[in-house]
């Protein structure tokens, strides 16, 4: 969890490091990630179960991680977990955006909104849902689809997030040339959604 001592934040920080974004609406651009461990959703599924105990990760204060990001050029920050909003994340994002960084977050949306976003992107989850207000402060709305059923789930979210949320359908990985089909077609009856594939995974970068 979250330590304050004396003003000082320190966060439990599972890793960090420079790459490609691999998903959604900003994939492709350079960003550095910022995976801070604690989960409470335990999707049994995650491909970063390593990140769900938080005090297996060192905690460092903002000042270590702001001076991990900005020896890179690139400024675009996104924080990740686990749960990343288990933790408070005002002070973090108030320091990435001072020093020159956009701030996105990719978030379950399960624990209370805070830090300053220039990007949300919310993946709810069926083994802890979204808090009610947060869906419509989603800029990016991207459900894995695991099964059919999902398809259910992923309408029932688009039709509480905002007018301009943008919508993707992302294949779970382990089942990706079983579902990537099934979302093809649904994508075509259905084209306000759109595909999300973790390129990532393709090129073998983090």
């Amino acid at each position: 969890m979250l330590l304050q001592t004396n003003s000082t934040i320190a966060l439990p920080v599972m890793e960090a490091f420079y790459t490609l974004q691999g998903e959604g609406y900003h994939q492709g651009r350079a960003a550095y990630f910022i995976r801070l461990g604690g989960c409470d959703v335990g999707c049994f599924w995650c491909d970063v179960k390593d990140s769900w105990d938080a005090s297996r990760h060192p905690k460092l204060d903002l000042d270590q991680i702001i001076a991990g990001a900005a020896g890179f050029p690139g400024r675009l920050a996104v924080i990740t977990g686990g749960e990343p909003l288990l933790h408070n994340l005002d002070e973090l994002t108030a320091e990435l955006r001072a020093a020159g960084f956009e701030t996105n977050i990719e978030t379950s949306g399960s624990s209370p909104l805070s830090g300053h976003w220039d990007w949300i992107c919310l993946s709810p989850k069926k083994f802890k849902a979204p808090r009610p207000e947060i869906l419509p402060l989603a800029n990016e709305l991207k459900v894995v689809i695991y099964n059919r059923n999902d398809f259910v789930w992923a309408e029932k979210h688009a039709a509480a997030v905002s007018d301009g949320c943008r919508l993707y359908l992302q294949p779970e990985w382990s089942k990706a040339a079983e579902i990537t089909p099934l979302i093809v077609d649904y994508i075509k009856e259905n084209p306000r959604w759109q595909l999300c594939l973790q390129i990532h995974k393709y090129i073998n970068v983090p």
